[in-house]
């Protein structure tokens, strides 16, 4: 019988210890080279929390904008099926020849 005294107990050890992996990788991962493993593994645990959530925030705040961007109601004309949207042509002006 395992004591849970100090919280973990050897069935529920292997959870936590794939979410400290999982944290430790994606921070030396999204790092750019900032972090090596040993670093990231012996950061106090409050360190690599915020370390984590901040690599994480910058990785949504970029997709977002990105959306933003791409999502922008810009319109080309080739459409999506890659026939030619000709109501996205512009007529030109006569005055735009002189």
């Amino acid at each position: 019988m395992d004591s849970s005294f100090f919280g973990l107990t050897s069935k529920t050890a292997p959870k936590f210890r794939k979410i400290l992996f999982k944290q430790i990788h994606e921070i030396v991962f999204h790092g750019n080279g900032g972090y090596s493993w040993s670093e990231v593994y012996n950061m106090p645990r409050w360190l690599r929390l915020f370390t984590f959530k901040e690599i994480e925030d910058h990785f949504k705040k970029q997709k977002e904008e990105y959306e933003k961007v791409s999502s922008g109601g810009s319109s080309t004309m080739v459409g999506t099926d890659g026939k030619i949207n000709p109501q996205n042509f512009s007529i030109p002006n006569k005055s735009s020849y002189k």
